[in-house]
């Protein structure tokens, strides 16, 4: 059984650092001013994980995206996950060599499940990390592609159609608590739970670390992850970790 785990989730504009509010985005500074200004070493010993997202669909430039998770990996010796972009095998190993650990899948989810069951063949599931940004409409829950722009599938429908088989875990990330800081919207994961069947990570909405701590209490929570730096600027993350281990049996590094 995983232990819950603490993850911050990195999202990249090309070389900028962004911050998202509903899926709109604010370029804060490049990776450097990133390290330079809030000693992200020290940082990531107080999460468990980092995931690195390539946030712009139409305009990646996969390379250069690679090139950056090797700048970030021989700074930051914690598991890392690394996604946005990927369209084949072929996109899956570069990354893998890059130096993440595992991969962020969102699109061919959606759009592709045989190339993920061909990635899932040649990385292994446990490599795989599947990705669904999801709006609330009334008492449905809706899964969006393409930067929020289309709504493809209902949640629950879509979740009978991904085979445990093939992503090793599921990050779900609520586009209308994003960045609000109000907490997160577990009841996505309630109305779901029956359908998933892999280990789930939520994301959207964490603005302290009692929010951190309500995610992580859920009983079908394994992670939860938080994308705004600044809401735990300083110390912040020490401060949050050292309050979930009063209560949560956390990996220790």
């Amino acid at each position: 059984m995983l232990k819950k785990r603490l993850i911050f989730t990195l999202l990249i504009d090309g070389d900028q650092f962004v911050l998202s509010r509903n899926f709109n985005l604010q370029k804060v500074g490049n990776i450097d001013w990133l390290f330079n200004n809030y000693n992200f070493s020290n940082i990531s010993s107080y999460i468990d994980e980092l995931i690195i997202l390539n946030v712009r669909n139409k305009k990646k430039n996969f390379e250069n995206f690679c090139s950056l998770i090797k700048k970030i990996t021989k700074e930051v010796f914690i598991p890392i996950g690394a996604g946005g972009g990927i369209e084949k095998v072929e996109d899956v190993k570069k990354l893998l060599r890059s130096g993440a650990d595992k991969v962020v899948i969102n699109s061919l989810l959606l759009e592709n499940r045989n190339e993920l069951r061909k990635i899932a063949k040649v990385v292994g599931k446990q490599s795989i990390i599947g990705s669904l940004d999801v709006i609330k409409n009334n008492h449905n829950f809706y899964v969006y592609d393409n930067n929020k722009c289309e709504a493809v599938i209902e949640l629950g429908f879509l979740l009978k159609k991904i085979p445990s088989k093939d992503i090793g875990e599921l990050y779900i990330t609520s586009i209308d608590k994003d960045g609000t800081g109000q907490g997160y919207l577990l009841n996505i994961i309630d109305k779901s739970k029956s359908k998933i069947k892999s280990p789930i990570i939520i994301s959207g909405g964490a603005g302290n670390w009692k929010h951190l701590l309500e995610g992580l209490k859920h009983k079908d929570i394994n992670a939860v992850s938080t994308a705004n730096l600044l809401n735990f600027i300083g110390s912040g993350f020490k401060n949050a970790r050292i309050e979930l281990l009063k209560t949560l049996d956390l990996p220790k590094w």
